[in-house]
């Protein structure tokens, strides 16, 4: 196992994962700008060292500040937890000609699995189902792939995830301005405005695989996750297993994404997101090549340390268990986000005056927001995860409501009471949902669009 492992991220992640070394009594290096300066993640390590301005650009997104700040602290190895450089395969290279290793896949395999067109290729040469579409570079481009494909289609940026860079087009006439603005956002995003084009699947559900795999060829699926409850593309509420799945379903869904991960040479954690049919029908959709929001879900169900793993097999082990792991009862996870409600959910910086977990069995509060938290309001909005398990979905989720009642934060809007209003609907309860939830429910505290 390394001796000291450097957290190339921030907030909550950077706070899992700090958590996990300690527990692997390997010592942790955080970075910060100046606007995370006193933040938990700085104080929960063991050192920690300053990147640069507040600006992600100038400080977690900056690869040689990154490295150099790795190679004086000693790390041998660099965790980049989801988001910013996660799956960056410059990053990874950078990583690798500094002799620090990347938990993670490799540069090649990154690159492949992390540009969705050449992913969706990839693996529809082998026989996994996508979603028909096309690589676009250019508006013309996308005009032609549309008219094959047929309208409604969505456009995505093939570089990056997150629903940066994604564009809903019903007809032609709405392509220009979408792809001028979906370009747009996917290079202020990833540095890269290319775009896939692809068709739109109605009524869909979002279901994701989460795997693990080793050096040596060891595949381990640890179930599906519901991601259907969207709002503009981000993922709001997630939950496993997906109600929508019967076994033979998930089966075979688990099979596809193992062979995949032996067919591109995958190596760590992975998730594999698809879109499910009206008639049950699966079909890939990208390969996230890093840890996931939503992975606490997949530990409840699994009980497996994904972030453990992750450094048990960059530091070479192989897993002590491959096939499908065994799982019990129903997780689900709500997201809290400093988002204002009356301002169309506009991200809401600012300072936590008091916050207070839910406690009691069951269940799991993941955060880096503590009294007196700076909110900055330069990067993701998530400052919480509230995760719950029990033994039925039906429980689960009267325990995730009890949570979400318990929860107290008080000095910036969240999204609390969205979450509260979602969880408690009938069309949650009895799982018949789609990613068209929130505009087909018009929840009042949601305010669908």
């Amino acid at each position: 196992m390394f001796s000291r492992v450097l957290v190339a991220n921030r907030g909550e992640v950077a706070v899992r994962v700090i958590r996990a070394l300690h527990e692997l009594d390997v010592e942790a290096v955080a970075v910060y700008s100046t606007a995370d300066d006193g933040a938990l993640h700085t104080r929960l390590a063991d050192r920690a060292v300053r990147i640069g301005p507040a600006s992600a650009a100038e400080s977690y997104l900056n690869i040689p500040s990154l490295v150099a700040a790795a190679t004086i602290t000693e790390c041998d190895a660099v965790h980049p937890g989801w988001g910013f450089l996660a799956e960056n395969p410059a990053f990874v290279r950078a990583c690798e000609d500094n002799d620090l290793v990347f938990v993670g896949p490799s540069a090649d395999v990154m690159a492949r699995s992390g540009d969705k067109a050449q992913a969706k290729r990839e693996l529809g040469e082998v026989g996994v189902p996508v979603v028909p579409g096309a690589e676009t570079a250019s508006l013309d481009q996308a005009r032609a792939a549309a008219e094959d494909v047929g309208f409604p289609v969505l456009l995505k940026a093939r570089a990056g995830g997150g629903g940066k860079g994604m564009r809903q087009v019903q007809s032609a006439d709405g392509l220009p301005d979408a792809y001028g603005r979906a370009s747009a956002e996917a290079l202020a995003a990833f540095g890269d405005g290319r775009l896939y084009l692809e068709k739109t699947i109605a009524p869909a559900r979002h279901v994701e695989v989460q795997v693990l795999a080793d050096a040596d060829g060891g595949v381990l699926t640890l179930g599906e996750r519901e991601c259907s409850i969207q709002r503009r593309h981000q993922k709001l509420i997630e939950e496993s297993p997906s109600p929508a799945l019967d076994e033979g379903q998930r089966q075979e869904m688990e099979e596809t994404v193992a062979r995949a991960c032996r067919q591109i040479g995958y190596v760590n954690a992975g998730t594999f997101e698809f879109l499910v049919g009206p008639d049950g029908a699966f079909y890939f959709i990208e390969l996230n090549a890093r840890l996931q929001v939503e992975h606490p879900v997949s530990e409840l169900v699994t009980g497996i340390d994904i972030v453990r793993a992750q450094l048990q097999i960059a530091a070479g082990k192989p897993l002590p268990l491959t096939g499908r792991a065994p799982r019990r009862g129903h997780a689900i996870e709500v997201r809290i986000n400093a988002e204002d409600p009356s301002h169309a959910f506009a991200p809401a910086p600012g300072v936590v005056e008091r916050f207070r977990p839910p406690l009691g069995p069951g269940v799991r509060v993941d955060t880096h927001v503590e009294d007196g938290a700076k909110i900055p309001p330069y990067y993701d909005s998530l400052i919480a995860k509230v995760i719950v398990w029990d033994a039925e979905r039906t429980s689960a989720i009267a325990r995730a409501l009890r949570a979400l009642h318990d929860l107290e934060l008080v000095g910036v809007p969240t999204t609390r009471e969205a979450a509260l209003e979602i969880v408690a609907s009938k069309p949650f309860r009895s799982g018949d949902y789609s990613t068209a939830f929130l505009d087909e429910t018009q929840l009042e505290a949601v305010g669908a669009e």
